[in-house]
């Protein structure tokens, strides 16, 4: 995998994000988003040895558009200046917790898992599961593995106060108010380069397979 040039390729897209550069670059832009490819096939290859509902997603399944979505474009820039991939059950923009993986230059390269700003249904199950199962809930929070590779725990945004059906006493009332269950981690350009680093992000994705199932088992529950 040539992730230099995948790195170069970010770079000068950044510093010319316009349609007629990238037309007049577009045979870089294949030669970038195959180097990308190939990268998230491997890490598919390892993420289906450890988590089964993994199987059979394919690369193409995954990885996200460059183009800017209209909805969320907060420039004139029509393109994303990072390569990214959601890997869970059904593919990039399916319902359930999975992993994520975007790679961008100058230490943005971002390793994620979790569900990032579940619909309202899938909100309200998880936060059903957390109250009834909060024991369990905690234990994962506090599991050094994850800890390990997600030091900043979850992050996201939060309700000012209790949501709707719950008391402000629940002793799990902080963890009711989020409205993300995401954990990342960012990797740095030489770490991203170097030779263990599927490796690193398969051993982050492991570490938050636990959180993963946790809340996959929600978003099933009825």
């Amino acid at each position: 995998m040539d992730l230099p040039f995948l790195l170069d390729f970010l770079r000068n897209l950044a510093a010319n994000n316009n349609k007629v550069w990238m037309d007049a670059n577009r045979a870089d832009y294949h030669r970038a988003r195959a180097t990308f490819t190939a990268l998230i096939q491997e890490v598919l290859h390892g993420l289906q040895r450890f988590d089964p509902d993994l199987q059979g997603i394919t690369p193409s399944d995954s990885m996200f558009r460059i183009n800017k979505n209209d909805r969320f474009r907060q420039s004139g820039e029509p393109y994303k200046n990072r390569m990214g991939a959601g890997m869970s059950r059904g593919g990039r923009h399916s319902p359930w917790a999975g992993y994520y993986l975007a790679v961008e230059p100058n230490g943005q390269t971002l390793v994620g898992a979790g569900k990032w700003r579940p619909e309202s249904t899938g909100l309200a199950r998880i936060r059903q599961e957390i109250h009834y199962n909060g024991v369990e809930f905690q234990a994962l929070r506090e599991e050094p593995r994850l800890l390990h590779y997600f030091p900043d725990g979850f992050e996201g945004e939060r309700l000012q106060r209790p949501p709707k059906g719950y008391d402000k006493n629940d002793p799990d009332i902080e963890w009711l108010k989020l409205k993300d269950f995401f954990v990342s981690h960012s990797f740095s350009d030489a770490e991203l380069l170097a030779p263990d680093f599927t490796q690193r992000v398969l051993a982050s994705f492991q570490a938050a397979q636990p959180l993963v199932k946790f809340l996959n088992r929600a978003l099933e529950s009825e």
